[in-house]
C-alpha cells in the first residue's frame, strides 16, 4: 500500500513538474496559431478562434531567421567539435595515466563549469577585443569550447574508465604508440560517449545566448537566440504571434533531439557512476 501512494506521489510531481515547463510552450504555440487580428483584439482565450500557420510559413521563409538558424547550428557543431578535439585526449590522460593530485585537478577542472560567462563578461569583452576577435565566429567557438570541456572531460572519463585497460597494453605490445593505442582502440569504443557529448554540447551551443549577444554584432553572424532577441526588442505588439512563432521554430530542434537520443544521453551523464 505504501509503495502505492509513494508512486502515486512520483507520478503527481512529474505531471507538476510537465505542467511548469510545458505550460509556457504550449502558450507560445497558442500565440503562434493566431492571426495578427486575435492578437491586436487582446482576446484572452488559450485555443484560438481561427487557428493558422501563416505565421510560421512568414518566419521560415524570411531569409534572416534562415541565416539565424543556420549560423546557431554552424557554432554549435564546430563547437562540438572543438570540445571533442580537447576533452577526448583529457579524458584519456585523467583515466589512464598517473599522475599526482589527479582529484583535485578534476575537481579544479569541475569548477570551470561553475563558473558563469555573466561574471566573466566585461573582462572576456575587452580581451577578445584586444585580440581582435569581435564578430568572429572563430573567437565565439573558442569560448563555446571552453565553456563545454570541463563537462565534457568528466562525461568522457566515466566511458573511458569502463574500457579495460588490458586492451591498451595490448595494443602496445604489438607495437603500438600510447597515441596509436588512444586512436585506434580508446577512441572507438568510446563512440556512444563521444557521439553522447557531442549531442550534448550542440544542444548547449544552440541556446547559447550571451556569449553571442556580446562578442557579435553584425546582423549576418547572429545565432537564433540573438536573433529572436534582437527582434522582441524592435516588434510592436502586432508582431507579437510572429515572435511566438520564431521562438517554438527555434526550440523545438533542441526538443526533439534530447526527446529521440535522450537514452544516450542519460547513458552519457550516468556513465562516470557505473563505471571505473
Amino acid at each position: 500500500m505504501a509503495e502505492r501512494i509513494g508512486d502515486a506521489f512520483s507520478y503527481i510531481f512529474m505531471l507538476i513538474v510537465f505542467a511548469f515547463f510545458a505550460g509556457p510552450l504550449l502558450w507560445l504555440l497558442s500565440l503562434a496559431l493566431r492571426s495578427r487580428r486575435e492578437i491586436y483584439l487582446g482576446v484572452a482565450r488559450f485555443i484560438p478562434k481561427n487557428p493558422t500557420l501563416d505565421n510560421f510559413y512568414a518566419v521560415l521563409t524570411n531569409a534572416s531567421f534562415a541565416g539565424y538558424l543556420w549560423n546557431a547550428l554552424l557554432l554549435s557543431c564546430l563547437s562540438a567539435l572543438g570540445v571533442l578535439v580537447v576533452s577526448l585526449p583529457a579524458a584519456y590522460a585523467f583515466s589512464r595515466l598517473q599522475m599526482r593530485g589527479k582529484p583535485i585537478w578534476m575537481l579544479a577542472i569541475l569548477a570551470f563549469q561553475m563558473v558563469s560567462p555573466l561574471v566573466i563578461m566585461v573582462p572576456l569583452y575587452r580581451y577578445m577585443s584586444s585580440l581582435g576577435l569581435i564578430n568572429s565566429l572563430f573567437g565565439v567557438v573558442m569560448v563555446y569550447v571552453a565553456l563545454g570541456v570541463p563537462l565534457a572531460v568528466w562525461l568522457l572519463k566515466g566511458f573511458v574508465d569502463g574500457i579495460p585497460k588490458s586492451l591498451d597494453e595490448a595494443a602496445m605490445i604489438d607495437g603500438c604508440t600510447p597515441f596509436s593505442a588512444f586512436w585506434r582502440i580508446i577512441v572507438p569504443l568510446s563512440s556512444p560517449g563521444v557521439a553522447s557529448v557531442f549531442i550534448i554540447t550542440v544542444i548547449a551551443g544552440w541556446s547559447q545566448f550571451l556569449v553571442p549577444f556580446l562578442l557579435i554584432t553584425q546582423d549576418n553572424m547572429t545565432p537564433v537566440a540573438v536573433g529572436i532577441f534582437n527582434y522582441a526588442g524592435s516588434s510592436n505588439d502586432s508582431s507579437i504571434q510572429l515572435l511566438a512563432a520564431a521562438c517554438l521554430i527555434s526550440v523545438v530542434p533542441a526538443i526533439i533531439a534530447f526527446l529521440a537520443l535522450q537514452r544516450l544521453i542519460l547513458e552519457a551523464m550516468t556513465a562516470g557512476a557505473v563505471k571505473g
